[in-house]
């Protein structure tokens, strides 16, 4: 595998940028690829860009992210998250490369009330949710050497996420509304990436075994609520000079959204931790890291 550079898909997106970063810091051989290149709307650029690239490992952060606008573009969401993923799982499985493949807690409806481990039944609420999950179905149906990972309430320094909306809400409201009845786990997306990261590096150092193929959950430690991971920004933003708002707990009901969202997406990542050793850092170590980051860098100043 060393000698072939790393397919990053999805490279210039939330996770994608992290990953590029990692494999960097790492001094992997990598590709990062975006839409001008490969497309999952455009099917073709798919498998010449494979050919072009002749991969070791595909990592791919590509997707239809946006949960609300995918309830009223429904094909776009399913060829973005089933049908491209699918295309690259039948490519890895002729190159008889791996596939690490990310998914998310929304294959869940949230009513199970603990945390969910790899084998409960998936019950997706919208059509996001649903897309991904036929991408899951559609790689582990595959024959390809596929890793599926599901991780949830994605956070970073320098893209749009909940975090950076809640800091720049903050600067122009003096009060801000926060759903406080979803609980799920707030992750890092350089969290993830390292994490993904060591994956690969373990298939490098042993080479692949059946035993790796299926779904892991990869998410931080710990869970909160909406309105818990927004005080936890505010605690950290107010010691960079941020203005700290009050923040008023509502219900999902007084939220309403285009696509319904799971009230309790929890994920058990004990899986992870015995299969390959890794355990990722609490949430809230994790909004420290990246709160920082994202107001001390360009001197606070946090675009759009």
């Amino acid at each position: 595998m060393s000698d072939r550079p790393i397919l990053i898909t999805g490279s210039t997106g939330q996770l994608g940028t992290a990953l590029v970063t990692c494999a960097a810091a790492a001094g992997l051989q990598y590709v990062a690829s975006d839409r001008s290149v490969l497309n999952f709307d455009k099917p073709d650029t798919v498998e010449s860009h494979f050919f072009r690239t002749k991969p070791s490992l595909v990592l791919n952060a590509a997707a239809w992210t946006d949960v609300n606008a995918a309830e009223r573009n429904i094909e776009a969401a399913y060829r973005a998250n089933r049908n491209g993923p699918a295309i690259l799982a039948a490519l890895c499985a002729r190159a008889m490369i791996p596939l690490i493949h990310i998914s998310t807690d929304y294959v869940f409806d949230g009513t199970k009330g603990i945390p969910y481990v790899e084998t409960d039944a998936v019950a997706p609420l919208g059509v996001y949710g649903a897309s991904k999950e036929a991408g899951e179905r559609a790689v582990l149906q595959s024959d390809a050497r596929a890793i599926v990972i599901r991780t949830a309430w994605l956070f970073s320094a320098g893209h749009r996420n909940f975090a950076r909306t809640m800091i720049q809400a903050a600067r122009s409201a003096p009060q801000l509304s926060i759903v406080a009845d979803q609980r799920g786990t707030p992750t890092a997306a350089i969290d993830l990436a390292s994490a993904v990261l060591h994956i690969v590096d373990i298939l490098r150092r042993r080479g692949w075994r059946d035993s790796d193929r299926g779904i892991f959950h990869v998410a931080n430690r710990g869970d909160a609520t909406w309105h818990e991971f927004a005080k936890q920004i505010f605690n950290v933003a107010e010691a960079h000079g941020e203005v700290r708002p009050k923040l008023l707990p509502i219900t999902s009901a007084d939220w309403p959204t285009p696509a319904q969202r799971p009230a309790d997406s929890r994920l058990d990542c004990t899986k992870l931790r015995q299969h390959f050793g890794i355990d990722l850092p609490n949430w809230r170590d994790a909004t420290r890291r990246v709160i920082t980051e994202m107001l001390t860098a360009r001197e606070g100043q946090v675009s759009p």
